[in-house]
């Protein structure tokens, strides 16, 4: 049996208990067995990180870029082994995996070339015999926690700028997916980092997440609402840098006027595919009077003929839900639907396979208000809600009506009405003619109001996060 140990200092090593890696397409496969370390061992990560912080800090930026450079390499070499491993244990099937695991390469590679372009300022000074300079520095010790439903891609955009801008790391990855984070963390380890610098600790937010948040200098996190403002708090609290990335509730707009095939590709893409756990996910369908009867009616025609199977299986196009948890969640909700009166066109139901598993068919409501929870909570399952607009103006304000803001698409063929959503839309990203989910890896990432807390993730805006600004006089 695969064990996921703790790299702390260096050293892998054994945590204080031990939980088995199910499978979700088939439970009966225990993947590994995570290794969960002590609040007291994640305190030792902290420590780690902070002695190794002075030499990785003042090392060359083309060691640096050296270092970023060999684990792209690596990660593009190894891509369909590690993709088919996080498929195994996440559920995606195992094309999304792979595809994951070149897209944290390519983060990486993008980061190793940032590395060698660090800018700075240097300015006249209101007064004479003085010069000015504006440099970056490392922020210092970074607390990096992590989800499930993106294992690879998502530490590897807090990681690589991370160690890029000569911070060290200790690294939290979800309960759900060790060994995919443990691959990856055994990759940067090899490429050259000083012992300390990356550091590896499984276990559950509760100790782990606690032990981390008590010592490091700034975190990042992507996760759940709730968690999120708890370590939004919990940071503030200490006055240290932290970002959270938290989720949304993303409306993806159709109009009367929207090529129809275009619409319905992006409204099952965005909404079903990757079984709806996407945080930038279009869960709110939002569709014009003249379009909406023919629209649902696709739709549902495509849900029921999207391949539901083990992630690893060809052919397979959704794979299953994450874990039990999620299954239960993703119930509930379908549940709640119904009982707020929501008409479900098409109702998940709990499928059977060869390999045992949480599967989970799509469920599309219809007849839905901005004001039921299906539409107002975040459910991260294949469950999507269709709510009627009259025209532009409302479906606008109805896609504006949340306290999320991650995602907002719309399907048109009106610049005048692509080009005001584009303006309006109170989101991050914006998408038009586009699903929602699906992102660039080199391009600025994060939300509004409750959907994201503090500086963009990913492409030349990460250095806003990791990095503090220091002005300094020199007399001449």
């Amino acid at each position: 049996m695969t064990e996921y140990k703790n790299l702390i200092a260096g050293e892998w090593v054994a945590g204080a208990e031990r939980h088995d890696n199910i499978n979700p397409s088939d439970t009966n496969d225990v993947v590994g067995v995570a290794l969960h370390a002590s609040a007291a061992q994640t305190a030792d990560a902290v420590a780690a990180a902070r002695q190794a912080l002075p030499g990785w800090s003042r090392n060359t930026v083309q060691l640096r870029s050296d270092v970023l450079s060999t684990v792209a390499n690596e990660l593009f070499a190894r891509k369909e082994e590690l993709g088919e491993l996080l498929a195994r244990e996440e559920g995606k099937t195992r094309a999304e995996g792979i595809g994951e695991v070149a897209r944290a390469a390519n983060i990486f590679r993008f980061f190793a070339s940032e590395v060698v372009r660090i800018r700075g300022e240097k300015l006249a000074s209101v007064r004479p015999g003085i010069d000015v300079e504006i440099t970056r520095d490392p922020v210092g010790v970074i607390g990096v926690i992590t989800p499930w439903n993106f294992p690879v891609a998502i530490p590897a955009w807090k990681i690589a700028p991370a160690l890029a801008f000569g911070n060290t790391v200790v690294f939290k990855p979800s309960e759900l997916t060790p060994a995919s984070a443990t691959a990856l963390v055994d990759i940067i380890a090899r490429a050259g980092v000083p012992a300390g610098v990356i550091n590896l600790v499984h276990g559950a937010g509760a100790v782990v997440g606690d032990a981390i948040l008590a010592g490091v200098d700034a975190v990042t996190f992507t996760g759940s609402v709730k968690t999120g403002g708890q370590i939004v708090q919990r940071a503030t609290q200490r006055m240290i840098r932290v970002q959270a990335e938290m989720g949304g509730k993303n409306p993806l707009v159709v109009l009367d006027d929207a090529d129809f095939d275009t619409a319905v590709n992006c409204a099952v893409d965005g909404s079903f595919f990757q079984t709806g756990q996407r945080c930038t996910a279009s869960s709110r369908l939002i569709v014009t009077a003249g379009i909406h009867d023919r629209f649902v009616a696709a739709v549902a025609e495509r849900l029921g003929k999207i391949v539901i199977d083990n992630a690893l299986k060809a052919g397979t196009q959704v794979g299953p839900v994450v874990d039990r948890r999620q299954l239960e969640q993703d119930l509930r909700y379908i549940d709640v639907g119904i009982a707020e009166g929501a008409r479900a066109v098409v109702k998940g139901e709990l499928l059977q396979r060869a390999t045992p598993g949480h599967y989970l068919s799509p469920t599309l409501f219809t007849e839905t208000s901005n004001d039921m929870r299906i539409n107002r909570e975040e459910v991260f399952g294949p469950v999507a809600a269709v709510i009627r607009a009259r025209d532009y103006e409302e479906a606008l304000h109805l896609a504006n009506d949340t306290a999320f803001g991650l995602s907002a698409g719309i399907c048109t063929t009106s610049q005048k009405h692509a080009r005001h959503f584009q303006a309006n839309a109170e989101a991050g990203l914006t998408m038009l003619n586009l699903a929602t989910a699906g992102l660039d890896y080199h391009v600025p990432f994060g939300g509004r109001k409750g959907s994201s807390y503090g500086p963009r993730e990913q492409g030349t805006y990460a250095i806003d996060f990791y990095t503090i600004v220091k002005t300094s006089y020199l007399s001449v």
